[in-house]
């Protein structure tokens, strides 16, 4: 039995130490130490991380390499001779910037050619309606109690203008 609970016991001091081995270590911006078990915020350069856990660093590198005027020297006639030329700008994401500009232009297109098909049948109903107030025939609508009632001369003008308003605003 005290094999057993050696056993036990053993194995939890084992994962506790393996918990402290997952531990960041850096110099803040105050030149303090820092221990933690996330890893340190991005404005931390690599130079000041002093402890990472086990595994490679899961910081992604994005600093370029420093650039010094030998190296730059000593590249400028390889990329002579071979003809290339370097390049900023990623192929593949300049043809999905491309494609997404496509994109957008087609979509406020379809979107125009919507709103323009929908003033042209604005424009030929108000055109119609026109017509219909401009022969002189008795119009009727229908109230909020839903009885037929025939427009008299006043409300035969206002909608005349409203009509008129509507064709100008979307005839052109």
């Amino acid at each position: 039995m005290k094999i057993a609970h050696l056993l036990v016991l053993g194995s939890a001091c084992l994962l506790l130490s393996m918990g402290a081995n997952a531990q960041w270590q850096w110099i803040d911006k105050d030149n303090k130490k820092v221990f933690s078990d996330q890893a340190p915020p991005p404005e931390i350069p690599d130079k000041n991380i002093l402890r990472r856990p086990g595994a490679p660093s899961s910081r992604p590198n994005f600093s370029p390499a420093p650039a010094t005027p030998e190296a730059d020297a000593a590249a400028a006639p390889r990329l002579a001779a071979s003809g290339a030329r370097p390049s900023g700008v990623d192929k593949e994401l300049e043809e999905k910037t491309r494609k997404a500009e496509e994109a957008e232009k087609a979509k406020k297109a379809a979107e125009a050619q919507k709103i323009a098909q929908a003033k042209a049948e604005n424009c030929q109903r108000a055109r119609q309606a026109k017509a219909t107030f401009d022969s002189g025939i008795r119009v009727a609508r229908v109230n909020a109690q839903g009885e037929r009632e025939i427009m008299d001369d006043k409300a035969r003008a206002a909608e005349q203008e409203r009509l008129q308003s509507v064709i100008g605003a979307d005839c052109k």
